[in-house]
């Protein structure tokens, strides 16, 4: 498993980290999920490099996208 924190400016709220972690965590290959408001910031723990590239488009999908 691999991880990576992504930036993602247009989070605001709890309500926001709630949205990605359901939507994101239900992706086959994401282990889990983790948001702060404070910073904007998201992790992701994941199986391979496919499995991130859908977690970044489904966080775009879902008004999140990532600043990078």
């Amino acid at each position: 498993m691999a991880s990576k924190t992504l930036k993602v400016p247009n989070i605001s709220c709890e309500h926001c980290i709630r949205t990605i972690k359901r939507e994101v965590g239900a992706l086959p290959g994401v282990s889990g999920v983790e948001g702060d408001v404070e910073t904007q910031e998201v992790t992701v723990v994941y199986d391979g490099e496919r499995t991130l590239g859908k977690a970044i488009e489904t966080l775009k999908e879902i008004g999140y996208p990532t600043a990078e």
